[in-house]
């Protein structure tokens, strides 16, 4: 029986990179929607459910996108209360990429820093650093949260906390060349996961500071940490390991594949950012 992906998209064009690596991930045949909605997702969940019995269910999955991570999130509640009893399957949830991305940063973080860190997350209130703070603090991790805006780097701690009651979170405003330099020499780590082509943290200030370790997300020039090339993994510099986005990239292709070919083994998966950084984890473990 053939393994079928829907491809659940918020943006008007399904993203032909999702299309591409659910392919060369093994499924056989690809459903690509776009302009998907909560409302618009259910008939489409029953589309996939009752086409199968449900011991061949597992070989339907659905993965949701989009650059919208906020709308991806409620087209994934709507799809998975769509579900009743057996008539389910599983779910990947991987909009623009911010899950597997951060769940690559933090097996970088967790590779070479001791927790409990602390680790600076720059752009930490955006899609990306959001789950890198979340994941982080679950790893057991002190995690500053920073922003340019202190309400927002709050936020982004209150929801977390929400999830992991236990975690050591501060919110940082940084919005000063200062501010900024009195955070990273307090950190041994920094993971930039700001927006594309936007320079977060100058080299002479890393130079500077105690940091151990830098991993920068961003691919498009100019770097987030200055200084940090993007093909960098695990690469030494003025001292400092240093990542880049597609020294990252390597690790979050192949979770992201990994993710897939998981979501045909059985019929019941949700696989939001946790359960994604434990296939990459466990891709660790494997020596893949």
């Amino acid at each position: 029986m053939r393994k079928i992906l829907l491809q659940l998209d918020t943006d008007s064009l399904p993203s032909s990179f999702d299309a591409i690596t659910a392919l060369d991930a093994g499924a056989d045949v690809l459903l690509p929607y776009g302009n998907v909605t909560p409302e618009n997702a259910v008939g489409l969940v029953h589309g996939a459910i009752f086409t199968r019995a449900p011991d061949q269910l597992h070989h339907t999955a659905i993965f949701i996108g989009g650059s919208d991570v906020a709308a991806a999130e409620a087209v994934a509640q709507a799809v998975t209360k769509a579900f009743f009893g057996p008539m389910r399957v599983s779910v990947v949830l991987d909009p623009n990429g911010s899950n597997t991305t951060a769940a690559a940063a933090v097996l970088a973080v967790v590779r070479h820093v001791a927790r409990p860190g602390p680790v600076l997350v720059l752009g930490g209130t955006g899609p990306v650093g959001s789950r890198a703070v979340r994941l982080l603090a679950r790893q057991g991790y002190a995690v500053r949260v920073g922003s340019r805006l202190l309400e927002r780097a709050q936020r982004v701690v209150e929801a977390v906390l929400l999830q992991v009651p236990e975690a050591e979170l501060q919110p940082v405003e940084l919005s000063g060349a200062e501010a900024l330099a009195k955070a990273v020499s307090e950190v041994r780590a920094v993971l930039a996961a700001g927006a594309a082509g936007v320079q977060l943290l100058p080299q002479p200030v890393w130079q500077a500071a105690p940091v151990e370790l830098l991993v920068d997300l961003n691919a498009v020039p100019p770097a987030g940490i200055q200084g940090v090339q993007a093909t960098d993994k695990a690469t030494v510099r003025e001292g400092k390991i240093c990542y880049g986005a597609v020294g990252v990239g390597g690790t979050k292709m192949q979770i992201h594949r990994r993710a897939i070919a998981r979501a045909f083994e059985q019929n019941d998966l949700v696989l939001d950012a946790e359960q994604i950084y434990e296939l990459g984890e466990q891709l660790g473990q494997s020596g893949s």
